[in-house]
């Protein structure tokens, strides 16, 4: 399994051109058909996210990968209302600081007060509209900056909110008492994948908080090659926070995993130093894909040591003072979060929606001696009353069939057969005959009923083939 994963992560710019466009008619297939391939095929899902998304669907991708496509259509019009809205002044001012640090040398991002640096202005001051209590941090600013160059304004405003409250929640808070807490579980997951690497952090008191705050809080967009943040995200944004979690452990043990590393780390200083210049072969994307994917730690170790961490931080340090949505952790659990509005099941067929079934009656307490409802029409007699049979206009008439008015209401063919307590079987729609024991008095037909003694050939063969049968087994 672990060669076969290995031949799955190539680079994906080493991709031939006809696999890459294999790869898009299959996830056109899956984006076509999101609900369904979510809930019956999600770890195909999953495989193909880990080979890499293909960069002309990757935005599209995204957002349905992170919920933003429903939340956008949860709220039609919201973004533009938020867009017309002038905010928070000491927001904006903050903001406008930030803009030009974002990517650079990136064409959207280049130029002061270009396209690119506007629409980066216009997402992060909504998301100060939408999020008050919350605000404005620095660290949501590449965030944002990624999400615009996949996709436009609108659906990079309400991926950032997903990531912000699904995959990351309180990391942007006042007192980032989510990131401390993350920190922790880094550093409690880093003794059970790499011993060594614990002792060493340990030994020198290096708080999680020195090294892994901008990994975490920008998703490695600023300390990856930009090749293996795409290939990151692929995956974070389908697995949820575990892919951030691995990818701290792999670059921790490829840094200090070795005794020969850890001698050039006398002290603090040195091992942040190292940890801030990462080599290049450990963030090479075919490399780091490859390892992040052979790290044995799943989202349930990552909840575990969540809950044991909360613990612990609200023995010494009393509780949160932010309230955090819970963590979403991939795709999968936000779809079922997050269900479509009914207008979205009506439009996509693949969406089943069950209707509730009626709550059970409850069986009445009869008393000593007492018969049921039940018992006491069995006793009556096992027999039911014929079903009311209407006439039903035959859709394939014979040349010889008599023309019925469409004015006249339909009537009912059998009036004697509604007084009978005993069901005769029917053959298009005439009584079989009965034995001489069981025969009611003969019917004789009136003015209204001389329609019914007009036969068609079909009705006579059918009322020969009846007598027969009637003659063969007399009592049915």
């Amino acid at each position: 399994q672990q060669t076969s994963r290995r031949e799955d992560c190539p680079n994906l710019k080493d991709v031939p051109p006809e696999v890459l466009r294999q790869r898009e008619v299959k996830w056109l297939d899956m984006l076509s058909n999101w609900d369904k391939w979510m809930v019956k095929r999600h770890k195909k899902v999953r495989l193909r996210c880990q080979k890499g998304i293909p960069p002309s669907l990757r935005g599209r991708a995204w957002l349905y990968l992170s919920g933003g496509k429903v939340k956008r259509e949860q709220n039609r019009g919201k973004f533009e209302e938020l867009d017309s809205q002038a905010g928070d002044p000491k927001e904006l001012d903050v903001i406008e600081k930030d803009l030009h640090r974002q990517f650079p040398f990136h064409e959207m991002f280049v130029s002061r007060g270009g396209h690119g640096q506007q629409d980066l202005f216009r997402v992060l001051k909504a998301y100060t509209l939408y999020r008050p209590e919350e605000g404005y941090c620095q660290a949501q600013a590449p965030i944002a900056a990624v999400l615009l160059m996949h996709m436009p304004a609108e659906d990079a405003f309400w991926g950032l909110v997903q990531i912000c409250e699904k995959y990351l929640p309180g990391y942007y808070s006042a007192g980032l008492e989510a990131i401390q807490l993350d920190g922790e579980i880094l550093y409690a997951l880093t003794r059970r994948v790499s011993p060594l690497v614990y002792r060493h952090l340990e030994k020198h008191k290096m708080e999680p908080i020195l090294y892994m705050t901008e990994w975490f809080m920008c998703a490695f967009s600023r300390t990856l090659p930009w090749a293996s943040v795409l290939r990151v995200w692929d995956m974070f944004l389908c697995d949820g926070v575990k892919i951030i979690f691995r990818v701290g452990l792999v670059l921790l043990k490829c840094m200090l995993g070795t005794r020969e590393k850890l001698k050039a780390c006398q002290g603090q200083y040195e091992t942040m130093e190292l940890l801030r210049a990462i080599e290049p072969r450990y963030m090479q994307e075919g490399f780091l894909v490859r390892e992040v994917l052979e790290v044995p730690v799943s989202e349930r170790d990552v909840e575990r040591e969540h809950h044991v961490q909360l613990k612990r931080w609200r023995k010494n340090r009393g509780e949160l003072h932010c309230k955090s949505p819970p963590r979403m952790h991939g795709a999968r659990a936000i779809m079922a979060s997050e269900p479509p509005s009914r207008q979205d099941l009506r439009q996509n067929p693949t969406i089943i929606v069950e209707s509730p079934l009626p709550p059970p009656q409850p069986t009445p307490q009869l008393k000593k001696g007492e018969k049921s409802k039940e018992e006491k029409s069995k006793k009556k007699g096992s027999m039911k009353k014929a079903p009311t049979v209407m006439e039903i206009p035959n859709p394939y008439p014979l040349a010889g069939d008599p023309q019925r008015d469409p004015q006249l209401p339909l009537r009912d063919p059998m009036p004697t057969l509604r007084n009978s307590t005993v069901q005769q079987p029917l053959v298009n729609d005439t009584p079989l005959p009965n034995t001489p024991e069981d025969s009611p008095p003969p019917h004789q037909p009136t003015l209204n009923d001389q329609s019914l003694l007009t036969v068609s050939p079909l009705q006579k063969s059918t009322q020969s083939l009846s007598s027969i049968e009637a003659d063969q087994d007399t009592y049915l």
